[in-house]
């Protein structure tokens, strides 16, 4: 697998410095499960911000600090260890995903949109919304633009837009600049993971009502 399409610097910084919310940390961690390249990256910016931090002065702590930590781990009950899986087992969603879902992509409960397009929107709090989508294979999205940023990571199948193509691994990043329609490869149906912080902007009038109970 080959990933030409990456997280890039500003977010990869906020995602190792612990500044993203849940709905940004989950597609930049899926991605990471996927992407050797972006890993490499994250943990340079991890081991700066390590240096950083110990470049920072000390600060006092009470006298019975150590032994606060020390009550409040007794009374803390550790989980229990996690099934183990199979790793020869060819999993569609990575393992950040397979925590939401609750398994792979047949433990999902899929929600029909409309026009080839199913979705099942992911628990993620208040900041952000978080998808899945799986796209009928050569069906378009309608024509739209961002009011925020939109990130678009292809776990199974592909899409097209414009010239750009994405497969599995690559993420696409598209902001308010961005007015475009992105096509599902043919062969097979393109499962994506699809993160927003503010809905999308549609120029026709039955996507805008669509919109409305779909909550896109």
């Amino acid at each position: 697998m080959s990933i030409r399409h990456h997280v890039n610097d500003e977010l990869l910084l906020a995602y190792a410095a612990g500044n993203l919310a849940e709905s940004w940390s989950l597609a930049v961690a899926t991605h990471l499960s996927l992407c050797p390249v972006c890993r490499e990256r994250e943990a340079r910016f991890a081991a700066i911000g390590g240096v950083a931090l110990e470049d920072i002065g000390g600060i006092a702590m009470s006298d019975n600090a150590l032994a606060d930590c020390l009550a409040r781990l007794d009374g803390i009950v550790p989980d229990p260890p996690p099934a183990l899986r199979d790793p020869t087992a060819a999993a569609v969603l990575p393992s950040p995903l397979r925590d939401y879902v609750g398994g792979d992509l047949d433990a999902v409960r899929w929600a029909m949109v409309g026009g080839g397009v199913q979705q099942r929107i992911l628990p993620v709090g208040k900041v952000g919304q978080a998808r899945l989508l799986r796209i009928k294979a050569g069906v378009a999205v309608p024509e739209h633009g961002h009011r925020g940023l939109e990130l678009t990571l292809v776990l199974a199948g592909s899409f097209s837009d414009g010239e750009a193509e994405f497969r599995r691994g690559d993420i696409q990043m598209a902001d308010e600049e961005v007015q475009h329609i992105p096509i599902a490869g043919y062969g097979e149906p393109c499962i994506c993971l699809g993160v927003t912080d503010a809905p999308l902007v549609f120029r026709a009038l039955l996507p805008r009502i669509v919109q409305r109970f779909a909550k896109i």
